[in-house]
């Protein structure tokens, strides 16, 4: 940790020269380094990647990803979650924000502890780099979203409620969102979202980091815990964009059995406009960033803009999602005649219907359909948690 202005200002300088210079040969790029904000009459700086494929004539998202408490992007990045390919192919901006330094710790923190006010106002820190960013660069400013580790990750459920006005969604690793006891005017109460706002949390069982705790962790006076559960919060969240009451729910196939720990994924669809609320449960996980430590089954990079991208501030963007995720499904053969396969469903429930709307039969993820049983004629295939059907024939 940092925790002293001197120290990180020093460590900063020195690994910022170092992965400037080494970024340039790794990504192209309109513009990939540091940047500088007067806010609030303080020099605050942000990590900026723009990528080559950026055009003032086509609108592109904003991902800010947020390091922890006690980091700074360039360890963030270098250790836990460099992004910059994925921005670079899939063409979106991607800003790493500086936290400043608590007050009342001498540690580098996110959290808005009490007030909007300087120096604690990170909130408003973050407005003011969309601000910055849409004025110099052509944003999509329906698709601003926002992820974080750890403290990082609790900041982000922050700006869903606080700046909701411009954010779409939101994914948290290692991160608990606090509680309404706690935070009193900056909490659930003044959680009031304006449109569907896409949640995804990639908590670990057996976190043990106070603020990280899977079932949360420690008593308000006896009112409430802290830092929420993974529960409370997808019990919040669910009930705040109208989603399914149940969640589909599946296991992430173990490709590495090594690394002690397993996926589950819960997704609670049909929400408001069509956004979701997503678990990855981290089974026997600790304090990681899966993909680079801890669980190795899932990419948590890839996780994390696979779901938020599907999503803009009115909901599900479907023409944009739907159409990309029909051309990802392979069914062959069809026309079929004893069995059919299904390829490119990874974790969704398949139904069969035929022409009268009678569900013959349903499989999980890719499978193979044994149609020996049901007569000739065109029947459909149903994702049932997208709401995609196609349709097949049996000659």
């Amino acid at each position: 940790m940092f925790k002293i202005n001197y120290c990180f200002r020093h460590r900063f300088l020195f690994l910022l020269g170092f992965l400037y210079s080494l970024s340039c040969n790794l990504f192209a790029q309109i513009y990939d380094g540091f940047q500088t904000i007067n806010h609030n009459q303080t020099d605050r700086h942000f990590y900026l990647y723009v990528p080559n494929n950026y055009s003032v004539n086509n609108p592109i998202p904003i991902l800010f990803n947020f390091h922890g408490g006690g980091g700074d992007p360039v360890t963030y990045m270098n250790y836990t979650s460099d992004m910059r390919g994925l921005a670079a192919e899939n063409n979106f901006i991607l800003i790493y924000p500086v936290a400043t330094t608590d007050p009342s710790t001498g540690i580098i923190s996110w959290i808005d502890k009490a007030t909007n006010a300087a120096p604690r106002d990170e909130t408003n820190f973050i407005d003011a780099i969309i601000n910055l960013i849409s004025s110099n660069y052509s944003v999509d400013l329906d698709r601003i979203y926002a992820c974080g580790y750890s403290e990082g990750g609790i900041f982000s459920y922050e700006l869903a409620c606080r700046l909701n006005n411009k954010i779409a969604g939101i994914a948290s690793v290692s991160g608990s969102m606090l509680s309404e006891s706690e935070r009193s005017n900056l909490g659930f109460s003044s959680c009031s979202p304006q449109h569907p706002t896409a949640i995804m949390l990639i908590p670990g069982t057996e976190d043990t980091n106070a603020h990280s705790l899977y079932n949360g962790c420690c008593q308000d006076w006896g009112l409430d815990l802290y830092y929420l559960s993974a529960n409370k919060i997808t019990e919040y969240w669910t009930n705040i964009n109208s989603t399914d009451e149940s969640p589909y729910v599946s296991d992430v196939t173990n490709t590495n059995t090594v690394d002690g720990s397993t996926v589950q994924r819960k997704i609670w669809s049909n929400g408001n406009g069509g956004v979701e609320v997503q678990e990855l449960k981290i089974i026997g996980g600790a304090h990681d960033w899966p993909g680079t430590s801890g669980n190795m089954d899932i990419d948590a990079n890839n996780e994390i803009w696979k779901f938020l991208s599907k999503f803009d501030k009115n909901g599900m963007i479907k023409n944009l999602y739907i159409e990309d995720f029909k051309k990802s499904v392979l069914i062959t053969p069809n026309p079929f005649n004893n069995f059919f396969k299904v390829k490119g469903v990874e974790n969704d429930l398949i139904e069969l219907y035929d022409l009268f709307g009678r569900k013959i039969e349903c499989r999980i993820k890719d499978s193979t359909f044994n149609t020996e049983n049901i007569k000739r004629g065109v029947y459909f295939l149903i994702i049932k948690e997208k709401n995609i059907s196609f349709k097949i024939v049996k000659s």
